[in-house]
């Protein structure tokens, strides 16, 4: 069983900052691409960052050069630095990762961006 708890969401003005974090434990024995996306209501989940086992990034046109996506393999977690927050960045966002095949998700953390 493989667990992931986010933490870090919350309520920023426009212009600021926040970083998510998600803690990644149970039976892991390697991780592949660890990643986050985010979702607002009617709209479908989509993807903020993703970070391979190398330390690649690939990242959404939106938020290039505003967030920063980082892992520490030796803690199994994930982070996000969010700068420069818009309102429209407003969302659930979501920490998943990628392990043998399998995909799991976290529960999601909420940010609210207010202007």
């Amino acid at each position: 069983q493989v667990q992931l708890v986010e933490s870090g969401g919350g309520l920023v003005q426009a212009g600021g900052s926040l970083r998510l974090s998600c803690a990644v434990s149970g039976s892991i024995y390697r991780i592949n691409a660890m990643g986050w996306y985010r979702q607002t209501p009617g709209k479908q989940r989509e993807l903020v960052t993703t970070i391979t086992s190398s330390g690649s990034t690939i990242y959404a046109d939106s938020v290039k050069g505003r967030f920063t996506g980082s892992r520490d393999n030796a803690k199994n977690t994930v982070y996000l630095q969010m700068n420069s927050l818009k309102t429209e960045d407003t969302a659930v966002y979501y920490c998943k990762v990628h392990i043998f095949g399998v995909d799991y998700w976290g529960e999601g953390t909420l940010v609210t961006v207010s202007s």
